[in-house]
C-alpha cells in the first residue's frame, strides 16, 4: 500500500494532533504490516509481534485514561485509526477494534476505580489482549436469550455456559464475560444479566478449536466453554442483574469500529481498483477512461466518504455523551454495506486478477463480508434505526 497522509480520502479536517499520529502509524502499517499481509491470510498466524509493536505505540489503549497506559484518544480520532488499520489488514484491524471498544471499552463503562486500576494497564500496553464473550449458540441477535449463567456462592459466582464466535478466544488475556445471574421478572427478559471480568488463565475456562472462516484469517475467533469457574464479587462490573443498558451501549460502540472497518477496506480496494484502472489498457487508452469504469470509481468513492461521515458523526455524539445508538447502527449499516461493495466493485474491475490473490482485493472481499454480520447483522441495525426514528414521531 502507498497510502499518503495528505491525499488519502480520510477526515476531511484532521487536527494537528492526529496528523502526527497518524503519520507514524501510516509508515509503520505500510512498511512493516502491509508486506506479510498475504502471508498471515495464507497461514492464519495470529501476529504478537506486530500486536506487541502497536502496544508499544498505545493503539491497545485508545481510550484509556493516561494514567492507566493508555493514550486518552477521543471516539473520532479511535475510529481513524482503525479505519488505518483496516486499509492494510482487516484482521489486525479485527483485534484493534474488538480489544478497544468490547472488552476495554465495557471495562471503561462499568468498572469501579480499583477495577479499573486492576485490569485496564496491561490491557492497555497489550500486554494481554482483552476478549468479550456476549454471543453463544442459541444467543446472537438476541442476546437477551443468553443461557450462560453465573451463580452466586459464597464470596462470588461460578460461571457455567457456552459462548461462540469470541475474538481473541484463544490469545485473550483478560474476558468480560456476559451472564444471567438472576431470572427476569415477567416479559422483561433483559432484567437480571450481569458482566464480569476475569484473568484468561481461570480454571474451568475451556478454548475450543479456531473457527475456519471465510475471512479474517489471522484474527482469532474460537468458541469458549465456562465450566464452574470462579470470579470474586470484586470482579461483577457494575450492578449485579443491570448490565443489559451497559451490553448495548458496548455494542453501539463497537459499531462504530466495524464501520471504520469497513471503511478501510473498501479505501484499500478503491485505491487498487483506480490504480489497475489508470494502467491497464483496453481499446487503446487505459480503461478507467471508459464510462463504465469510471462510473464505478466514482460511485465507490461517494459511499465510502458518505459512510466515513456518518461514522463522523457517531463518533462525535459519543464523544459529546449524547445518545449515539442510531447514529451508530447508521455508521455500521452503511460503512459495512460500502466496504463490502468497494470490495466487490473492485474485484469487477480488475476482472480475473480481482479474482486472484496477488493483487490483494480478494481478501479484503472476505475480510469485509463479515462486517456486516459482527457486532449485529445489517438486518438489526435496520431494526434499531426504524426503532429509533419512530420514537420522533
Amino acid at each position: 500500500m502507498t497510502l499518503d497522509v495528505t491525499a488519502a480520502p480520510a477526515w476531511f479536517d484532521l487536527t494537528a494532533d492526529q496528523r502526527a499520529l497518524i503519520g507514524p502509524l501510516r509508515d509503520y502499517l505500510r512498511s512493516e504490516v502491509a508486506p506479510g499481509a498475504i502471508a498471515r491470510d495464507e497461514s492464519g498466524a495470529f501476529p504478537f509481534d506486530i500486536v506487541a509493536e502497536l502496544g508499544r505505540m498505545g493503539i491497545f489503549g485508545l481510550q484509556v485514561p493516561e494514567e492507566l497506559g493508555g493514550v486518552g484518544l477521543d471516539t473520532v480520532t479511535s475510529a481513524l485509526i482503525v479505519e488505518e488499520v483496516a486499509a492494510v489488514d482487516g484482521s489486525l484491524a479485527l483485534t484493534v477494534a474488538s480489544h478497544n471498544s468490547l472488552c476495554v471499552g465495557h471495562i471503561l463503562l462499568a468498572a469501579d476505580e480499583a477495577q479499573q486500576r486492576a485490569w485496564l494497564p496491561p490491557l492497555a500496553r497489550a500486554e494481554r489482549l482483552g476478549a468479550w464473550a456476549l454471543t453463544e449458540p442459541g444467543a446472537g441477535s438476541d442476546a437477551a436469550s443468553l443461557r450462560t449463567r453465573a451463580r452466586e456462592v459464597d464470596g462470588g459466582f461460578v460461571i457455567d455456559g457456552n459462548k461462540q464466535f469470541i475474538t481473541q478466544g484463544t490469545v485473550g488475556g483478560t474476558y468480560v464475560v456476559v451472564a444471567r445471574t438472576d431470572e427476569p421478572s415477567g416479559e422483561r427478559r433483559a432484567e437480571g444479566i450481569s458482566a464480569f471480568v476475569l484473568d484468561g488463565e481461570a480454571p474451568g475456562l475451556v478454548r475450543g478449536a479456531p473457527e475456519k472462516k471465510l475471512g479474517l484469517h489471522s484474527s482469532d475467533t474460537t468458541p469458549l466453554t465456562f465450566e464452574g469457574v470462579r470470579v470474586g464479587a470484586d470482579q461483577l462490573l457494575g450492578e449485579r442483574g443491570r448490565a443489559f443498558d451497559d451490553v448495548t451501549t458496548v455494542l453501539a460502540g463497537g459499531r462504530i469500529g466495524i464501520g471504520a472497518m469497513g471503511i478501510g477496506l473498501g479505501r484499500a480496494a478503491l485505491e487498487v481498483a483506480a490504480r489497475y484502472a489508470s494502467e491497464r489498457e483496453q481499446f487503446g487508452r487505459p480503461i478507467v477512461r471508459h464510462q463504465a469504469v469510471a462510473f464505478k470509481i466514482a460511485a465507490m468513492a461517494t459511499e465510502l466518504e458518505a459512510a466515513r461521515l456518518l461514522v463522523r458523526k457517531a463518533a462525535t455524539l459519543r464523544d459529546a455523551g449524547r445518545d449515539f445508538h442510531e447514529a451508530a447502527a447508521m455508521a455500521k449499516l452503511k460503512g459495512s454495506v460500502a466496504g463490502v461493495e468497494a470490495c466487490d466493485a473492485a474485484i469487477q474491475i480488475l476482472g480475473g486478477y480481482g479474482y486472484i490473490r496477488d493483487y490483494e482485493v480478494e481478501r479484503m472481499w472476505r475480510d469485509a463480508r463479515l462486517t456486516r454480520i459482527g457486532e449485529g447483522t445489517d438486518e438489526i441495525q435496520h431494526l434499531i434505526i426504524a426503532r429509533e426514528y419512530l420514537k420522533r414521531l
